[in-house]
């Protein structure tokens, strides 16, 4: 999707950074990464709805937006430096999908924010398998497959309603009530701003599944 798109005007913002790395060993930026993620993932499960939990959504902002730029950060010295390895692609993929999976259950384990816990593994599940999507076209020798809601795509939209739960959290907001249709319907009377994570994230992982599950097998079908 459009954040996607991003990447390349990202990366040029990095380079001044990247120049400066050259004796650094870009495997070493990913397992830093995972140091700031797993910290993120902890604040994030235990963040209240007073000003403590603000500012613990506060913190768990800025350890996420410097566990995202460290993971940046090793693609782009590995190509810069010619670091480039089959274990640095592996790793870096592993740890992307151990994150992304660990800021959703994270999330959805959050008793204070969440009322219905199964929701932070549905997200979970179906991010998973639609990365899964991809990987499995690359192996069939489609390339690696990127459509549907990108990493990136779910990255922004996890900062904007940590940010925005901060917001809630200091101003003692309730959440958004729903029809009761619904609400019967999906067992929550309510919408807030980490509940929004892992909805937007569970629709976006089963919209993504479709796309590219259906991407790979027209090729497949038409011998492409």
């Amino acid at each position: 999707m459009a954040f996607e798109k991003a990447r390349t005007w990202h990366t040029k913002l990095l380079n001044p950074i990247v120049k400066r790395m050259s004796n650094v060993d870009p495997a070493t930026l990913t397992w830093v990464s995972v140091l700031f993620a797993a910290g993120c993932c902890y604040l994030l499960a235990t963040a209240g709805r007073d000003s403590d939990g603000g500012w613990r959504l506060i913190g768990a902002f800025a350890l996420l937006f410097v566990a995202a730029e460290l993971d940046a950060l090793d693609g782009a010295v590995a190509r810069a430096y010619d670091k480039v390895s089959k274990y640095g692609d592996w790793l870096d993929h592993t740890i992307d999908r151990l994150v992304d999976l660990g800021l959703l259950i994270a999330i959805g384990m959050n008793v204070d924010w969440i009322s219905v816990h199964w929701l932070g593994w549905a997200a979970a599940t179906m991010t998973l398998l639609g990365s899964y999507m991809g990987t499995q076209a690359q192996s069939v020798g489609l390339g690696r497959n990127y459509g549907g809601f990108s990493r990136a795509d779910r990255l922004v939209t996890t900062f904007v309603g940590i940010f925005l739960g901060s917001l809630m959290a200091f101003q003692g907001m309730e959440d958004l009530a729903i029809p009761e249709a619904i609400a019967s319907l999906v067992g929550f009377d309510g919408i807030n701003a980490l509940s929004a994570v892992l909805m937007i994230s569970l629709l976006g992982g089963i919209w993504t599944f479709l796309t590219r599950a259906g991407s790979s097998r027209k090729q497949l079908l038409n011998g492409e």
